[in-house]
């Protein structure tokens, strides 16, 4: 009888034990590294764990630290310029909507870069880039010799070379989730616009916009999360230069643990990184609560 039970609560529970193995796995690996990190951040920690508690004397000295500024100053301009990817996803979307002829062919087209790892996106965008091989070189050969398109070599461009490369990579992503959030929009509302004779421009602007907020507010932590944790398309682009002008916290945090050998700093911008990430996520949980209220 004993052993009827034990096999009924398998079969009665045997999705939710399939599941126990991996969130050991998440509460180990990812929670339990968060509280290492932490950890580490309050200690005297250098090529090796040293566990003398210093308090937030690595916090003191990473907000000292004038490449960690300047890494946070890229991140926002980064973030900022990888919006171009949301905006020309949601262009691209409602032109693939449009009932153009080929719809499935250039929606595939469209999505084709996110089937590329950010390292090879980096390596092409580097070679595009490159002034000896690359566009530069190619327009000058055929006699444009005072043409310049070096934008990894300039301390001034090269954060504007990273976000074209990002939004190359991004876009066919956002076009799928902007297309779904249009398919999702009920079809009396399309009928109701004709009735009413309101153009398209502004019945996207008025109607469709708006009833997308939540598609787009998705795509913008979804967006936000992605830049906070980009590292693969700067080692394969620029490899934080020129003079550290490319760099972000997660490289600058790669940069202390590995090249550095500053465990402690190291772990105490891994902690700000989390409380980033985690700030977006309460501010997409707050926003989405506020706004189901007031519906």
């Amino acid at each position: 009888m004993a052993k009827v039970k034990g096999t009924s609560f398998v079969h009665r529970h045997a999705a939710s034990l399939a599941v126990v193995p991996v969130m050991l796995i998440a509460l180990v690996f990812y929670f339990g590294s968060a509280v290492w990190s932490m950890v580490m951040s309050m200690t005297a920690s250098k090529i090796f764990p040293d566990m003398t508690f210093v308090g937030m004397k690595q916090y003191i000295r990473l907000f000292s630290d004038a490449l960690w500024a300047l890494s946070l100053s890229n991140l926002g301009w980064y973030a900022l310029g990888s919006l171009g990817s949301l905006v020309l996803g949601f262009f691209l979307a409602v032109m693939l909507e449009s009932n153009l002829a080929g719809e499935r062919f250039f929606k595939t087209v469209f999505l084709y870069p996110m089937a590329v790892s950010l390292i090879i996106t980096g390596l092409v965008w580097q070679w595009l880039f490159n002034p000896s091989m690359g566009l530069q070189q190619f327009f000058r050969d055929l006699g444009l010799q005072d043409f310049d398109f070096n934008l990894v070599g300039k301390k001034e461009t090269v954060m504007w070379a990273l976000v074209i490369a990002s939004i190359w990579q991004s876009t066919g992503f956002y076009m799928v989730l902007s297309s779904a959030g249009i398919k999702g929009i009920d079809s009396e509302v399309w009928a109701a616009s004709r009735i009413d004779g309101i153009s398209k421009l502004r019945m996207y602007i008025e109607v469709i916009i708006p009833m997308m907020k939540f598609t787009f507010l998705t795509s913008f932590v979804l967006l936000s999360i992605g830049a906070v944790k980009a590292y693969d398309i700067i080692v394969a682009m620029t490899n934080g230069g020129p003079g550290g002008h490319s760099e972000l916290p997660s490289y600058y945090i790669v940069d202390m643990y590995v090249n550095r050998q500053n465990i402690g700093m190291g772990a105490a911008g891994s902690t700000i990184l989390l409380a980033l990430v985690l700030g977006f996520i309460l501010l997409f949980a707050a926003i989405n609560l506020l706004s189901k209220k007031k519906e």
